[in-house]
Protein backbone atom coordinates (compact mmCIF):
# COMPACT_ATOMS: atom_id res chain seq x y z
CA UNK A 1 0.00 0.00 0.00
CA UNK A 2 1.31 3.77 -1.00
CA UNK A 3 2.14 5.29 2.24
CA UNK A 4 2.73 9.15 3.54
CA UNK A 5 6.53 8.82 1.74
CA UNK A 6 5.57 7.35 -1.97
CA UNK A 7 2.00 10.00 -1.56
CA UNK A 8 4.32 12.62 -0.73
CA UNK A 9 6.44 12.07 -3.71
CA UNK A 10 3.64 11.15 -5.81
CA UNK A 11 2.43 15.11 -5.43
CA UNK A 12 5.74 16.38 -5.86
CA UNK A 13 5.72 14.64 -8.91
CA UNK A 14 2.25 15.48 -10.28
CA UNK A 15 3.07 19.51 -8.80
CA UNK A 16 5.77 19.67 -11.70
CA UNK A 17 3.44 17.66 -14.37
CA UNK A 18 0.21 18.93 -13.61
CA UNK A 19 -0.09 22.13 -11.94
CA UNK A 20 -1.03 25.09 -14.63
CA UNK A 21 -2.17 22.73 -17.06
CA UNK A 22 -6.26 22.20 -17.76
CA UNK A 23 -7.86 18.79 -17.80
CA UNK A 24 -9.51 18.00 -20.91
CA UNK A 25 -10.92 14.73 -20.12
CA UNK A 26 -12.38 12.46 -16.95
CA UNK A 27 -12.77 8.51 -17.90
CA UNK A 28 -14.49 7.00 -15.03
CA UNK A 29 -13.39 3.30 -16.34
CA UNK A 30 -14.88 1.28 -13.32
CA UNK A 31 -17.62 3.41 -11.46
CA UNK A 32 -16.93 1.79 -8.51
CA UNK A 33 -14.18 3.54 -7.48
CA UNK A 34 -16.14 7.22 -7.54
CA UNK A 35 -17.21 7.52 -3.97
CA UNK A 36 -18.95 10.88 -4.61
CA UNK A 37 -21.33 11.42 -7.83
CA UNK A 38 -22.27 15.33 -6.87
CA UNK A 39 -20.29 17.19 -8.40
CA UNK A 40 -19.56 14.60 -11.03
CA UNK A 41 -15.80 14.22 -11.88
CA UNK A 42 -16.58 15.03 -15.33
CA UNK A 43 -16.95 18.55 -13.94
CA UNK A 44 -13.05 18.81 -13.49
CA UNK A 45 -12.98 19.06 -16.97
CA UNK A 46 -12.28 22.40 -18.48
CA UNK A 47 -10.76 23.33 -15.22
CA UNK A 48 -7.30 24.34 -14.98
CA UNK A 49 -5.01 22.41 -11.62
CA UNK A 50 -3.41 24.72 -9.22
CA UNK A 51 -2.18 22.50 -6.63
CA UNK A 52 -1.13 19.08 -5.96
CA UNK A 53 -1.15 17.81 -2.00
CA UNK A 54 -1.19 15.06 0.32
CA UNK A 55 -3.36 15.11 3.34
CA UNK A 56 -2.26 11.65 5.11
CA UNK A 57 -1.93 9.00 2.18
CA UNK A 58 -4.80 10.74 -0.05
CA UNK A 59 -3.70 12.65 -2.37
CA UNK A 60 -5.70 15.82 -3.48
CA UNK A 61 -5.28 17.86 -6.76
CA UNK A 62 -6.85 20.88 -6.67
CA UNK A 63 -8.33 23.12 -9.38
CA UNK A 64 -10.06 26.21 -9.23
CA UNK A 65 -12.91 25.87 -7.50
CA UNK A 66 -13.20 21.41 -7.30
CA UNK A 67 -10.52 18.70 -5.96
CA UNK A 68 -9.86 15.30 -7.31
CA UNK A 69 -9.07 13.21 -3.79
CA UNK A 70 -7.72 9.83 -4.50
CA UNK A 71 -6.81 6.83 -2.14
CA UNK A 72 -4.73 4.30 -3.80
CA UNK A 73 -5.39 2.03 -1.09
CA UNK A 74 -3.54 -1.59 -1.16
CA UNK A 75 -3.21 -2.10 -4.89
CA UNK A 76 -3.99 0.98 -6.74
CA UNK A 77 -1.53 3.04 -8.11
CA UNK A 78 -0.96 6.29 -10.57
CA UNK A 79 0.92 5.79 -13.98
CA UNK A 80 1.94 8.61 -15.62
CA UNK A 81 1.02 8.39 -19.53
CA UNK A 82 2.68 10.61 -22.26
CA UNK A 83 1.35 8.57 -25.34
CA UNK A 84 -2.68 8.34 -24.30
CA UNK A 85 -5.22 6.85 -26.93
CA UNK A 86 -7.65 9.33 -28.71
CA UNK A 87 -10.39 6.85 -28.23
CA UNK A 88 -12.30 6.94 -24.40
CA UNK A 89 -11.16 3.57 -22.74
CA UNK A 90 -13.99 0.99 -22.36
CA UNK A 91 -14.81 -0.59 -18.95
CA UNK A 92 -13.64 -4.11 -19.20
CA UNK A 93 -11.84 -6.61 -16.91
CA UNK A 94 -8.73 -4.67 -16.63
CA UNK A 95 -6.75 -3.13 -14.40
CA UNK A 96 -7.29 0.63 -15.46
CA UNK A 97 -10.10 2.52 -12.97
CA UNK A 98 -9.99 6.33 -14.31
CA UNK A 99 -8.19 8.10 -16.59
CA UNK A 100 -7.43 12.08 -16.67
CA UNK A 101 -5.98 13.46 -20.17
CA UNK A 102 -4.62 17.17 -20.18
CA UNK A 103 -6.59 19.35 -22.53
CA UNK A 104 -3.66 21.26 -23.94
CA UNK A 105 -0.55 18.50 -23.97
CA UNK A 106 -2.04 15.87 -26.72
CA UNK A 107 -2.10 12.54 -25.27
CA UNK A 108 -0.37 13.50 -21.60
CA UNK A 109 -2.51 13.01 -18.47
CA UNK A 110 -2.44 9.83 -16.07
CA UNK A 111 -3.91 6.20 -15.50
CA UNK A 112 -5.31 5.09 -11.65
CA UNK A 113 -5.16 1.68 -11.72
CA UNK A 114 -5.75 -1.07 -9.77
CA UNK A 115 -4.78 -4.93 -9.33
CA UNK A 116 -5.85 -7.67 -7.25
CA UNK A 117 -9.91 -8.66 -6.86
CA UNK A 118 -10.07 -6.47 -3.67
CA UNK A 119 -11.15 -3.02 -5.33
CA UNK A 120 -10.76 -0.65 -2.25
CA UNK A 121 -9.17 2.32 -4.42
CA UNK A 122 -11.28 5.25 -4.02
CA UNK A 123 -11.75 8.64 -6.05
CA UNK A 124 -13.92 11.71 -5.20
CA UNK A 125 -14.53 15.12 -6.29
CA UNK A 126 -15.74 17.84 -3.48
CA UNK A 127 -15.68 21.42 -3.39
CA UNK A 128 -13.59 20.40 -0.02
CA UNK A 129 -11.22 17.96 1.01
CA UNK A 130 -12.65 17.80 4.66
CA UNK A 131 -15.74 16.19 3.16
CA UNK A 132 -14.16 13.19 2.13
CA UNK A 133 -14.83 11.19 5.39
CA UNK A 134 -11.06 9.40 5.60
CA UNK A 135 -9.55 13.12 5.59
CA UNK A 136 -12.08 14.60 8.13
CA UNK A 137 -11.12 11.82 10.33
CA UNK A 138 -7.06 12.07 10.23
CA UNK A 139 -5.17 12.46 12.79
CA UNK A 140 -1.96 14.96 12.77
CA UNK A 141 0.65 14.56 10.11
CA UNK A 142 4.25 13.10 12.02
CA UNK A 143 5.81 15.68 9.23
CA UNK A 144 4.06 18.81 10.09
CA UNK A 145 6.51 21.58 11.86
CA UNK A 146 3.98 21.36 15.11
CA UNK A 147 3.95 17.72 15.58
CA UNK A 148 6.61 17.84 18.66
CA UNK A 149 6.96 15.01 21.00
CA UNK A 150 4.87 16.26 23.75
CA UNK A 151 2.03 16.06 21.10
CA UNK A 152 3.46 12.70 20.55
CA UNK A 153 3.14 11.36 24.02
CA UNK A 154 -0.58 13.14 24.56
CA UNK A 155 -1.68 11.07 21.75
CA UNK A 156 -0.15 7.83 23.36
CA UNK A 157 -0.51 8.43 27.29
CA UNK A 158 -4.12 7.11 27.58
CA UNK A 159 -3.62 4.72 24.57
CA UNK A 160 -4.46 0.99 25.65
CA UNK A 161 -3.25 -0.87 22.33
CA UNK A 162 -0.04 -1.93 20.89
CA UNK A 163 2.01 -0.03 19.36
CA UNK A 164 1.88 -1.76 15.96
CA UNK A 165 -1.62 -1.17 15.79
CA UNK A 166 -1.36 2.42 17.00
CA UNK A 167 1.11 3.71 14.64
CA UNK A 168 -1.12 2.29 11.58
CA UNK A 169 -3.97 4.22 12.63
CA UNK A 170 -4.60 6.94 10.73
CA UNK A 171 -7.27 8.69 13.58
CA UNK A 172 -3.71 8.92 15.60
CA UNK A 173 -0.65 9.69 13.30
CA UNK A 174 -1.66 10.38 9.37
CA UNK A 175 0.12 8.32 6.77
CA UNK A 176 1.92 5.35 8.18
CA UNK A 177 0.52 2.12 7.17
CA UNK A 178 2.00 -1.29 7.70
CA UNK A 179 5.45 -1.08 5.66
CA UNK A 180 6.64 2.21 8.12
CA UNK A 181 5.48 1.35 11.13
CA UNK A 182 7.39 -1.72 10.83
CA UNK A 183 10.40 0.05 10.09
CA UNK A 184 9.99 2.96 12.54
CA UNK A 185 9.47 0.28 15.21
CA UNK A 186 12.80 -1.28 14.10
CA UNK A 187 14.44 1.61 13.94
CA UNK A 188 13.04 2.53 17.57
CA UNK A 189 14.24 -0.74 18.60
CA UNK A 190 10.74 -1.27 20.04
CA UNK A 191 8.53 -4.34 20.34
CA UNK A 192 5.79 -4.22 17.97
CA UNK A 193 3.35 -5.34 20.84
CA UNK A 194 4.48 -2.98 23.53
CA UNK A 195 1.35 -1.40 24.88
CA UNK A 196 1.89 2.67 23.79
CA UNK A 197 0.91 3.70 27.49
CA UNK A 198 3.58 2.36 28.71
CA UNK A 199 6.42 3.50 26.83
CA UNK A 200 9.12 5.50 29.56
CA UNK A 201 10.37 9.01 28.60
CA UNK A 202 13.70 7.61 27.04
CA UNK A 203 11.46 5.18 24.75
CA UNK A 204 9.20 8.19 23.54
CA UNK A 205 11.64 9.94 22.56
CA UNK A 206 13.07 7.23 20.88
CA UNK A 207 10.11 6.76 18.81
CA UNK A 208 9.63 10.20 18.10
CA UNK A 209 12.73 10.54 16.86
CA UNK A 210 12.48 6.94 14.57
CA UNK A 211 8.88 8.42 13.22
CA UNK A 212 10.96 11.44 11.52
CA UNK A 213 13.51 10.16 10.43
CA UNK A 214 12.28 6.79 8.95
CA UNK A 215 9.12 8.92 7.14
CA UNK A 216 12.47 11.97 6.19
CA UNK A 217 14.26 9.47 4.81
CA UNK A 218 11.87 7.96 2.61
CA UNK A 219 10.72 11.51 1.47
CA UNK A 220 14.24 12.14 0.46
CA UNK A 221 15.21 8.33 -1.37
CA UNK A 222 12.06 9.47 -3.47
CA UNK A 223 12.31 13.00 -4.07
CA UNK A 224 13.05 13.55 -7.60
CA UNK A 225 12.08 10.00 -8.91
CA UNK A 226 9.21 9.61 -11.65
CA UNK A 227 5.81 7.86 -10.37
CA UNK A 228 6.41 4.54 -12.16
CA UNK A 229 10.22 4.14 -10.24
CA UNK A 230 8.56 4.61 -6.62
CA UNK A 231 7.45 1.28 -5.91
CA UNK A 232 10.88 -0.18 -6.71
CA UNK A 233 12.39 2.76 -4.50
CA UNK A 234 10.36 1.69 -1.73
CA UNK A 235 11.09 -1.60 -1.26
CA UNK A 236 14.96 -1.34 -1.81
CA UNK A 237 15.10 1.00 1.50
CA UNK A 238 12.76 -1.46 3.78
CA UNK A 239 15.03 -2.97 6.62
CA UNK A 240 12.74 -5.42 8.20
CA UNK A 241 9.18 -4.92 6.40
CA UNK A 242 8.50 -7.77 3.70
CA UNK A 243 12.26 -9.57 4.56
CA UNK A 244 11.40 -12.35 7.00
CA UNK A 245 13.50 -14.97 6.96
CA UNK A 246 16.75 -12.62 6.07
CA UNK A 247 19.16 -11.41 7.66
CA UNK A 248 18.71 -7.80 9.58
CA UNK A 249 21.25 -5.23 8.41
CA UNK A 250 21.88 -4.16 11.67
CA UNK A 251 22.57 -7.05 14.29
CA UNK A 252 22.09 -10.28 11.51
CA UNK A 253 19.48 -12.12 13.74
CA UNK A 254 17.09 -13.60 11.59
CA UNK A 255 13.98 -11.09 10.66
CA UNK A 256 10.88 -12.79 11.76
CA UNK A 257 7.15 -12.72 11.05
CA UNK A 258 3.82 -12.18 12.84
CA UNK A 259 0.42 -13.19 10.53
CA UNK A 260 -2.63 -11.77 10.80
CA UNK A 261 -5.83 -12.75 8.91
CA UNK A 262 -5.43 -9.72 6.30
CA UNK A 263 -1.53 -9.08 6.72
CA UNK A 264 1.65 -9.37 8.61
CA UNK A 265 4.23 -7.57 10.41
CA UNK A 266 7.98 -8.14 10.40
CA UNK A 267 10.58 -7.69 13.39
CA UNK A 268 14.23 -8.22 14.46
CA UNK A 269 13.95 -10.25 18.08
CA UNK A 270 17.36 -9.20 19.09
CA UNK A 271 16.77 -5.20 18.38
CA UNK A 272 13.31 -5.29 19.14
CA UNK A 273 12.12 -7.81 21.66
CA UNK A 274 15.26 -8.94 23.84
CA UNK A 275 16.06 -12.10 21.54
CA UNK A 276 12.27 -13.68 22.46
CA UNK A 277 10.16 -15.04 19.23
CA UNK A 278 6.55 -13.60 19.32
CA UNK A 279 4.04 -16.34 18.49
CA UNK A 280 3.23 -15.97 15.17
CA UNK A 281 -0.72 -16.20 15.92
CA UNK A 282 -3.23 -13.28 16.50
CA UNK A 283 -3.02 -13.63 20.04
CA UNK A 284 -0.02 -11.01 20.42
CA UNK A 285 1.75 -13.54 23.27
CA UNK A 286 5.60 -14.30 23.55
CA UNK A 287 6.49 -17.70 23.25
CA UNK A 288 8.14 -18.85 26.44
Amino acid sequence: MPELPEVEALSAFLTEHLVGHAIGRVHAVAVNVLKTYDPPVTALEGRTVTGVGRRGKFLVITTDDLHLVVHLARAGWLRWQQKLPAEPPRPGKGPLALRVVLADVPGTGFDLTEAGTQKRLAVYCVTDPDQVPGIARLGPDPLAADFTQDALAALLREEKRQLKGVLRDQSVLAGIGNAYSDEILHAARLSPFKLAARLTGAELTTLYGAIGATLRDAVDRSRGLAAGELKAEKKTGLRVHGRAGQPCPVCGDTVREVSFADSALQYCPTCQTGGKVLADRRMSRLLK
